[in-house]
């Protein structure tokens, strides 16, 4: 009795044939063995989503920057350019393995930017905002 499988390995598809020989039967290991031909994949993946828009660079920060503490992505933006913060106030929400993550101001201060939108990817490092 054999089964017939279909086998992915490093993204080709193989389908194999396996035989049950069962307790006491003879195997015969002088025979060359066969290799699977690849199969063509059964259905294309769809394609890619476009990446999320990245944070700008750091050249042009201006001011005293806060950069990210981890990567992730930016789930909400709270302040904008020019607006006053006080120590301890969300200005946005980065998450990261999924886990959400308020980051908040260090200090009082006046916005001088936002590096960031919603959707935004950052790396650790990269600015967020900066104060004026």
């Amino acid at each position: 009795m054999s089964k017939k499988y279909r086998i992915t390995v490093e993204g080709k598809a193989y389908e194999v044939e396996v035989e049950d020989i069962g307790q006491g039967a003879p195997v015969q290991t002088s025979s060359p063995v066969q290799v699977a031909a690849p199969v063509a994949p059964a259905a294309t993946p769809a394609p890619a989503a476009a990446p999320a828009p990245s944070a700008a660079p750091a050249a042009a920060v201006s001011g005293e920057a806060l950069p990210a503490p981890m990567p992730g992505t930016i789930l909400s933006v709270v302040v904008k350019a020019g607006q006053s913060v006080r120590k301890g106030e969300v200005l946005l929400i980065l998450e990261a393995m999924k886990m959400e993550n308020e980051i908040v101001a260090h200090h009082d201060g006046v916005i001088a930017g936002v590096y960031v939108q919603k959707g935004s990817v950052v790396n650790a490092g990269d600015p967020l905002v900066s104060f004026s």
